[in-house]
């Protein structure tokens, strides 16, 4: 892992932080993907309020699929998805886990409600 030598052309003699090391390794070993997923899972677990009523989570080219065990839950949603979705990509942009560099998966575009 050449990368890791190396970083910012800082020599490899001096210190360098966790939180420069660990996005490249999570990148370099191929799970920043993965990781991202799960983040935008808890991100919409935290912002939504409807943890409890969400039954499958399902991500794909931006588009956030979410199945609901109630109706009235998910109707009450669908009125506030665009909120959502901004308060949703919010809490990406802060977390300090999400890899904002990953290029298969990124902010949320849409969310599905299903």
């Amino acid at each position: 892992m050449p990368e890791f030598r190396k970083i910012k052309g800082v020599p490899r003699k001096e210190a360098v932080s966790m939180g420069e090391i660990v996005p490249l390794f999570l990148r370099a070993s191929g799970l920043s993907a993965g990781l991202n997923t799960r983040r935008v899972f808890a991100a919409w677990d935290d912002v939504s309020g409807a943890k409890e009523f969400t039954l499958r989570k399902f991500y794909r080219d931006g588009k956030l699929f979410v199945s609901m065990s109630s109706s009235m839950v998910r109707s009450h949603l669908e009125f506030q998805k665009d909120s959502i979705l901004r308060a949703l990509n919010a809490f990406l942009e802060n977390d300090s886990l999400f890899d904002k560099t990953c290029g298969k998966v990124g902010l949320v575009k849409e969310i599905i409600l299903k």
